[in-house]
């Protein structure tokens, strides 16, 4: 895989991108006040973020400095492999703010500080991963098994909001350590009550959500290493398909009866990458049987960038459409 060596400027110009990009998401979508988003608007904002990605990939493409085509077609990839897999995260948010009462109107302001608490965490996972992988990249191997788990997982997994609450030990010692008031305040994170400075329920939720995502990371970051070692690509497909999130909830809590299915077709593509990472360290499987005195060499089978973003395109494609007749009987 060919890696290019960013200058510091191209860094600084991206994130200096991404700053105006949320600030005119601020601006446009969702803004301050009480302001309930109709899934119109998400799917139109749904619709901007998917062509900005799109505009992204295609400058990649055109003036990448090394290997652009390839780069690109990993980018895309990357990118649809977040974008799934951020989709099932999208339900737990939607489960916690059915917890914790979180109004519709007041959403919109716990997903914009979870996004920017996710770009953030995002970023210092995917430096720090690139620096294991380049250094012990047998890692990749533990990655792979990791993903198999989390796939065979999910076809199992309770969505019960009772779950997602008692698994959050982060939410419940913040509880033991700060006063948390008993009421909402309308979109306002910290109060004064009695003169005291108290968290209310709409922070206790943000809460919640960034500590699913740091879950949910354990799982997208490393199925991205398997597409791509270039610490942009990697980085930039993250962040574009993060930063689209926001309208994407509003459109599948109007929707989420539509997409049954789409969990099972979110764990076939986990199963899928976790197979795709475990045959691109086949050298060090084969090392380990020779160390072990075993006469066995395992042949090295590389599955293409094109054939991975078609799979992984084709099994939510099938997903979606197998969930539709389900979703129209529901109604």
């Amino acid at each position: 895989m060919h890696v290019a060596d960013i200058p510091l400027w191209g860094w600084l110009a991206f994130y200096g991108s991404v700053l105006l990009m949320l600030a005119a998401d601020l601006n446009l979508f969702g803004r301050k006040g009480q302001h309930e988003v109709g899934i119109r608007e998400a799917l139109l904002m749904t619709g901007v973020w998917i062509a900005v990605s799109l505009m992204f990939a295609l400058g990649i493409y055109l003036f990448y400095p090394v290997a652009p085509h390839e780069q690109a077609m990993e980018f895309l990839t990357a990118y649809l492999i977040e974008k799934s897999l951020s989709v099932d995260n999208l339900f737990v948010f939607l489960m916690l703010f059915s917890f914790f009462s979180v109004e519709r109107k007041y959403q919109h302001e716990v997903l914009f500080w979870g996004i920017i608490g996710a770009l953030i965490l995002r970023s210092v996972f995917i430096f720090a991963g690139a620096a294991l992988v380049s250094r012990f990249e047998w890692i990749l191997a533990l990655f792979g098994i990791l993903l198999l788990y989390s796939g065979f997982k999910l076809f199992v997994h309770s969505d019960a909001p009772s779950n997602v609450q008692k698994e959050n030990l982060l939410v419940r010692l913040f509880r033991r350590i700060y006063p948390v008031s008993e009421k909402m305040h309308g979109e306002r994170f910290f109060v004064r009550e009695d003169g005291h400075r108290v968290a209310t329920p709409l922070f206790v939720t943000l809460l919640a959500i960034e500590t699913s995502d740091v879950i949910f990371a354990v799982d997208s970051i490393p199925a991205i290493f398997s597409v791509s070692r270039d610490t942009f690509i990697i980085l930039t497909s993250n962040i574009f398909a993060i930063l689209g999130l926001r309208s994407l909830y509003f459109a599948l809590a109007a929707l989420s009866k539509y997409f049954s299915y789409l969990k099972y077709g979110i764990a076939l593509i986990l199963v899928f990458i976790g197979i795709k990472m475990l045959l691109g360290t086949i050298d060090y499987f084969n090392a380990f049987l020779a160390m072990l005195g075993v006469g066995v060499t395992v042949p090295q089978v590389e599955i293409p960038t094109s054939v991975s973003l078609a799979v992984i395109f084709g099994v939510l494609l099938c997903s979606v459409v197998l969930s539709l007749p389900r979703g129209r009987r529901s109604q």
